[in-house]
């Protein structure tokens, strides 16, 4: 089949047809980019048998592509401008359905998926990416992986390792709730309207959480850490979101043959689940 809405000539013409203008309070950056657009499904990995949920459609772009790939498709997007639009470029498809509302307020666990976990593939607005990808963690039971299209920063800090200077708060939530890669670097140019900055594609392999974890604790701890990120674990684990007995955490550190003196950053996800682990049975 041949695609038509990487071509600026074509998107111009639907700018013109619809009196569309982009909306830079919804981060409205389209992909109009024919090979990534193809990279990046094929790195979704959707087969005719997956239901795959997409969050931010724009004009259509991917919509169109992987319409064609998968089982069905829910495309869920926000601005009711261009629901018209969507249906002028995708059309009515049996295996297709627009969503229009803000994902943070759909329930997924309502959208039919067969037997099968959602695969889901975005192109996220910088503003809003850590609360979306949030909300989608919760929905584990449904779904299988997610692939995302981020700012390039954003995606050094998903899949940053300790002892990297991307390492932060949202590394570790990431590795909590999911294998991460980034799979596409996609500069600036391949938008419209063009960002400031580059982007990239992140793949995120959802995995079942450590039951024997208080996976509430963990991301408070977490967050505790790296809110006070120049002060010690010992003194940022003992005031703010957990405010830990400061004696019981001196026990455990050297417990587990940690220094008072570490801060958040320089602890890995397995430093923060053993400190967990011992504040559990403390208490």
């Amino acid at each position: 089949m041949s695609y038509r809405l990487h071509q600026p000539s074509y998107i111009k013409e639907i700018l013109d047809k619809f009196g569309f203008k982009f909306s830079k309070a919804l981060g409205q950056n389209f992909l109009i980019d024919g090979n990534l657009i193809e990279n990046i499904i094929d790195y979704s990995d959707i087969t005719e048998d997956d239901y795959v949920i997409e969050i931010g459609p724009g004009f259509g772009t991917l919509t169109e592509r992987l319409v064609d790939k998968c089982k069905f498709l829910y495309s869920i997007e926000i601005d009711s401008r261009l629901m018209d639009v969507l249906k002028y470029t995708v059309g009515d498809r049996y295996n297709f359905q627009i969503i229009n509302e803000d994902v943070l307020k759909v329930d997924l666990n309502e959208l039919n998926h067969g037997d099968k976990k959602f695969k889901v593939v975005a192109n996220l607005p910088y503003y809003i990416t850590t609360p979306i990808i949030e909300h989608l963690f919760n929905y584990r039971d449904v779904i299988e992986s997610i692939t995302v299209m981020v700012q390039k920063e954003v995606a050094n800090r998903m899949v940053a390792d300790v002892g990297s200077k991307d390492y932060a708060s949202l590394s570790l939530f990431v590795k909590q709730n999911s294998d991460a890669k980034i799979i596409l670097n996609a500069p600036k140019t391949v938008f419209m309207p063009q960002p400031k900055v580059d982007s990239a594609v992140v793949n995120m392999k959802l995995k079942k959480l450590d039951e024997d974890i208080d996976q509430e604790l963990l991301r408070q701890l977490i967050r505790s850490g790296f809110s006070k990120r120049r002060k010690t674990i010992l003194n940022s684990f003992t005031s703010g979101f957990v405010n830990v007995d400061k004696e019981k955490l001196k026990s455990i550190l050297q417990e587990l043959g940690l220094k008072e003196n570490l801060r958040a950053e320089n602890l890995s996800l397995e430093d923060y689940k053993n400190i967990v682990k011992k504040l559990s049975v403390i208490d």
